[in-house]
């Protein structure tokens, strides 16, 4: 097993483990494949561009629509869980902006009204600051509409293509450095 496999499967929990949990013992049928805990380039790479393309979804559906997903295209379920994990209270704000200008970009001429300021945080409360948030976003429209899902779908290609990149440089160092040990015995 290679170094990167180890690693991750220290990161990742154990399947069987999570089974014996009470509150996931009624998933195990569905979930004991080993395709959702397969650690291989091509699953584990699919599996961390599902989790960047579901991390930009608001709040709690993004962990349900990367596991709905990763069953889907039955690749490594925690892995693409864990990878919505990029997305929190202090990267969604600026996420979003690198959306809404995405979006922009996508959309060329056909929007040209300037982007509103973002609602200032010190004069309300919690509820009353993401009110306002909510309704900022709202008003920012079709450049952020288009812009998330593409914003995802960008992450997600170049996410893919880093992980088979890098796993695929991993293997031939491995080999290169295999061959020089067996070269010098």
């Amino acid at each position: 097993m290679s170094r990167i496999r180890k690693h991750l499967h220290k990161l990742l929990p154990d399947h069987h483990t999570l089974f014996q949990n009470r509150y996931l013992r009624w998933l195990a049928p569905y979930l004991d494949h080993p395709a959702f805990w397969a650690m291989n380039r091509r699953k584990v790479a699919l599996a961390f561009a599902i989790g960047l393309f579901c991390g930009l979804m608001p709040g709690p559906s993004q962990m349900i629509a990367a596991a709905l997903l990763a069953l889907l295209f039955r690749v490594n379920l925690p892995v693409a869980i864990v990878t919505t994990l990029y997305t929190n209270p202090f990267t969604y704000l600026p996420l979003y902006y690198l959306a809404y200008q995405y979006g922009k970009l996508l959309m060329g001429r056909m929007n040209s009204r300037p982007m509103t300021v973002a609602p200032d945080w010190s004069n309300s409360s919690l509820a009353e600051w993401l009110q306002q948030v909510a309704a900022w976003a709202a008003g920012l429209g079709m450049p952020l509409a288009i812009g998330v899902p593409m914003l995802g779908l960008t992450l997600g290609l170049a996410g893919y293509l880093c992980v088979r990149a890098g796993w695929r440089c991993y293997i031939v160092m491995a080999w290169k450095k295999r061959k020089e040990w067996r070269g010098s015995r």
